[in-house]
């Protein structure tokens, strides 16, 4: 028992406390873009008017009705990220004074101590990721049973609003499956594979339920959000590839025979690998597309992968290089703060535009970062793969699980090459938490020797 209230266990809870504390002092109530101020209207006045993750609306709304404006939302969120830190020291049987050290430095970085102030999907799906790794590694050393079963459970739950706040995050829960599995091949690859289904199928089972009845307007069909970002992300690549290759648009000039030339025109004026906004400074072009016959731009988008994959590649390169390097940091949004939204949703829920000195000395303790490698995706992403790999080699069960977390953040970081619509720093906001996430677990314990059974089972006491 000691062992388990040592000095430096205590002083890495401590520090994760401290952390949660900064952040609520510097961010409450929180910081609030376009996005989030349309996603808080939604949740407070049950309508649904945008395409951002109805859950996400939802939320906000349940948040809201506690404490009206984004506190609660952002103090619940934080507590769950600390807390899920602090946890992790229940995962060993001894902590290393390294693990405090580091973690008070982590608590720096503005990815810790500002982005869980923001309200952004992005920031609460790699919030709920971690939570539910933690939550999944705590599972796998228990013994079995109703506790064993409970934080599985937990641990879907969390997975399942994760990949809800971002549909590709889905890649998560199976990697979580696939460490679950991991651990438990030991007794039998059948058994071990047919418990991860079993428990895949039960996020499986979450997300569907959450998406009929967690939608800000009240139950109903499976939100159709992420049909819309289809629709944008196929203009997208064509305006791309019709800007970098004489393109002849065939399906479009058959079933619409004006359509082609102008788009191959604005294409030309409009596309930039960095964000699919651009598209948007025309409006009446937009307006042009809405009316395209159904299907056409799909059709033509197929083509393009099929006929041009070459083309396709290429395009779809640029976007995924401007999202994982972000070669220019100013064009990619790389922090938020303040409150700002369209004037009339600001109205409806009285709120005014927030930029106060809080806020500016905050963006300016940002620039200190950028440029710099504690603020890119490579450097975090190399960090996750290199802990990954450690702790392969230790093989722990929660070795593996915290293993699947880091694999699988690469994994949803490869899916922006065929998804990416902005280089927006967010986006890959969980392949940087997932790296810190798993210095700090490697941190807590830095040996490549295994626990004993015994051990684990006591460490585990703590969850």
């Amino acid at each position: 028992m000691r062992a388990l209230a040592s000095p430096a266990r205590i002083a890495f809870i401590a520090a994760m406390a401290i952390g949660l504390a900064l952040v609520l002092y510097w961010n409450l109530p929180g910081h609030l873009s376009v996005d989030s101020v349309l996603a808080l209207k939604e949740g407070r006045f049950g309508v649904r008017e945008t395409w951002n993750p109805a859950i996400f609306g939802w939320l906000l709304g349940r948040f809201d009705a506690v404490t009206p404006g984004t506190a609660a939302a952002v103090t619940t969120m934080a507590a769950l990220l600390f807390g899920g830190w602090a946890a992790m020291a229940g995962l060993r049987a001894r902590v290393s004074w390294l693990a405090p050290m580091l973690a008070l430095l982590v608590v720096g970085l503005p990815q810790v101590v500002i982005f869980p102030g923001i309200v952004w999907k992005d920031v609460w799906f790699a919030q709920a990721t971690i939570v539910g790794f933690v939550f999944l590694a705590f599972a796998v050393g228990a013994p079995r049973g109703g506790r064993r079963l409970a934080l599985l459970a937990l641990a879907a739950l969390a997975l399942a609003l994760a990949g809800l706040l971002r549909q590709n995050g889905l890649i998560l829960a199976a990697a979580g499956a696939a460490a679950l599995a991991w651990t438990l091949w030991g007794g039998g690859a059948r058994r071990a594979l047919m418990a991860a289904a079993v428990w895949l199928a039960a996020v499986a089972g979450l997300v569907f339920a959450l998406s009929i009845l967690a939608q800000p307007q009240g139950f109903g069909r499976p939100d159709a959000a992420g049909a819309k970002g289809l629709q944008i992300l196929q203009v997208y690549d064509l305006a791309g590839a019709a800007k970098r290759a004489e393109m002849p648009l065939d399906r479009l000039a058959a079933r619409d025979p004006t359509l082609d030339d102008l788009f191959r025109e604005k294409a030309q004026a409009l596309y930039s690998p960095d964000r699919v906004d651009t598209l948007n400074n025309d409006r009446a072009f937009g307006e042009r597309l809405a009316k395209a016959p159904p299907g056409a731009i799909q059709d033509e988008w197929l083509s393009l992968i099929l006929t041009k994959p070459q083309t396709y590649l290429a395009t779809r390169w640029d976007a995924f290089r401007w999202v994982v390097a972000t070669p220019d940091i100013d064009k990619c949004l790389p922090i938020h703060v303040g409150a700002v939204g369209p004037p009339a949703a600001m109205a409806a829920l009285d709120m005014t535009v927030r930029q106060d000195r809080r806020d500016f000395r905050l963006y300016n303790y940002v620039t200190w970062f950028l440029d710099t490698p504690a603020y890119s995706h490579l450097v975090w992403g190399g960090l996750a793969l290199v802990v990954g790999l450690i702790l392969l080699l230790r093989r722990d069960p929660a070795d593996l699980v915290m293993a699947g977390l880091m694999f699988g953040s690469l994994g949803f970081a490869a899916s922006f090459f065929v998804l990416s619509l902005a280089c927006d720093y967010r986006y890959l906001y969980l392949v940087d938490m997932a790296g810190l996430t798993g210095a700090l677990y490697l941190a807590l314990d830095p040996t490549l020797r295994r626990q004993s059974p015994t051990r684990a089972r006591s460490s585990s006491a703590l969850a």
